[in-house]
């Protein structure tokens, strides 16, 4: 069975590859740092349902995701998150938190706020993303 992207993820991201199982996806949210992984299993919601050799290889692209958006970003604070609240789909959120960003405290998926990547940023992201993951 091939596997399809939930409509609401695919419509607010742009694809910067794949890490393993995962499709990685930037957010198009300039405000914050936003990487969403998405495993292509399907009929699972949350990591605790996979297989482990899955677990195990969503685990890793999560901490290899994190070391690119810390490095790239340079975030104070990294903020990792599956919850699927609205999208069942299985999905990783990684993303990147400063003091001086407009939604702190608070967090950065009840903020209101919007700002779009340029056509440029993405393809800046996607490229060095590529070469620090090897996405494929």
């Amino acid at each position: 069975m091939d596997f399809t992207l939930h409509p609401r993820l695919a419509a607010g991201t742009f694809e910067l590859g794949h890490l393993g199982i995962c499709r990685v996806l930037l957010k198009n949210q300039s405000l914050f740092p936003w990487v969403l992984l998405v495993p292509e299993v399907e009929e699972v919601e949350d990591l605790h349902e996979l297989a482990l050799a899955d677990y195990q290889a969503v685990m890793s692209a999560i901490r290899e995701v994190s070391l690119f958006v810390a490095d790239y970003f340079k975030p104070e604070k990294l903020n990792v998150a599956s919850i699927g609240n609205q999208v069942r789909q299985m999905h990783v959120h990684i993303v990147g938190r400063s003091t001086a960003d407009p939604a702190w405290p608070g967090t950065a998926w009840a903020f209101d706020g919007k700002a779009s990547y340029s056509a440029e940023q993405v393809e800046e992201i996607r490229s060095a993303a590529s070469a620090a993951l090897n996405l494929e």
